[in-house]
């Protein structure tokens, strides 16, 4: 495949509620797609870098910088395919957020030369995927019961608490108190508390998650796997969990017994491919993350979760979760499940006049 060239494209699509974590509030996602063109056909990919480098170093602005001036310069010429652009990209390091969009919106477009979608290619087993639902944090009880009430009545079959120091024990309390034991609940701490915090996170226990989720910093493995003998809570990584390499790590080291796998954030969809082989061997379950994306981003990692060492449900939630309108044909919820898609390549594409309505900047790089 040989790549005519290449559109870096920023959009903003703003939020129907503020989204708030422990590192900060999101009220808008500023996104960089990055759009291959080829003689045959084209390919998409979603940058899932913040506007902030808060959630992890990088940001869109510096992803945009990257892939223009590194990482689309070191492609090769011809014979161009997703595994090429994994062995052009690799000297450079860090910047996984970019790689991956770029791998992404290749891989796209290789599969649409061949008829293929995306969810065959990895080796999904499933049709369809359960949906859970990521809850930020709320200035009050009575407002996050609201709208657990609300994402249970939709139909999502797993409820994520955000938390944070002195918003941890007492909204969980209240959420299993309202819903029952039956409810599939877990929380995720965005890297907010310290090793000095286990005693607290302890009481977490008491209410059957099914785990609590990045809890310690980012580069301390070790400390959690201190945290993981001290918790019956099952401990699950996001942001430490780069590479299959540190999944490795982490299993060895009995820092997790669970893994959120976020192909952004490890480099794309053949690393997020390895990681699910890599625990799935060694019987630790892994589960699709989300950062916000648009439809764009949330058609390949649909097809990601339905792979099956892909045993707990995940963020890919439906499009109006996050967005009153998006740049694809919405995904919509069906009795707790999406729809893998089944075109080929990543399965859908950008309406036009919608993705021209949310544009913001448009950069074409001839190859």
């Amino acid at each position: 495949m040989k790549i005519n060239g290449i559109e870096l494209r920023r959009i903003a699509m703003p939020l129907v509620a503020p989204f708030r974590t422990s590192f900060g509030t999101e009220t808008a996602r500023d996104v960089l797609l990055v759009r291959v063109v080829t003689g045959e056909a084209e390919g998409w990919g979603e940058c899932v870098a913040m506007d902030l480098p808060l959630y992890s170093s990088e940001y869109a602005d510096g992803a945009a910088d990257v892939l223009r001036r590194f990482l689309i310069p070191a492609l090769p010429q011809d014979d161009v395919d997703a595994y090429a652009v994994e062995r052009a990209l690799e000297p450079f390091k860090g910047h996984r957020m970019a790689k991956a969009a770029l791998q992404t919106a290749v891989l796209d477009a290789q599969l649409r030369e061949s008829g293929q979608p995306l969810a065959r290619y990895l080796g999904a087993s499933r049709g369809r995927v359960p949906c859970g639902v990521s809850v930020g944090i709320m200035d009050s009880i009575p407002e996050l019961l609201d709208a657990v009430a609300g994402y249970l009545a939709e139909g999502y079959v797993r409820i994520k608490l955000k938390i944070e120091p002195g918003r941890d024990v007492a909204p969980v309390r209240a959420v299993r108190e309202r819903f029952g034991d039956d409810l599939l609940l877990q929380v995720d701490a965005n890297a907010a508390y310290t090793l000095a915090d286990a005693p607290h996170l302890a009481k977490l226990d008491a209410f059957d998650l099914l785990l609590i989720e990045q809890p310690l910093a980012d580069d301390d493995m070790v400390q959690h796997a201190e945290l993981a003998r001290r918790l019956r809570t099952p401990v699950c990584l996001d942001e430490s969990i780069e590479s299959a390499a540190h999944a490795a790590a982490a299993i060895t080291l009995g820092a997790a017994s669970i893994v959120n796998i976020k192909p952004g954030r490890v480099g794309g969809y053949l690393e997020a491919k390895r990681i699910h082989d890599l625990c799935r061997a060694h019987g630790v379950a892994v589960w699709c993350g989300g950062m916000l994306e648009t439809g764009i981003g949330r058609a390949a990692n649909v097809a990601l979760a339905a792979l099956p060492g892909f045993t707990l449900p995940g963020d890919t939630s439906a499009s109006r979760r996050y967005f009153a309108e998006d740049v694809t044909e919405p995904f919509v919820l069906d009795d707790g499940h999406l729809t893998v898609p089944t075109g080929p390549g990543i399965g859908t594409e950008p309406d036009q006049d919608r993705l021209r309505a949310f544009t913001t900047a448009s950069e074409w790089i001839s190859i």
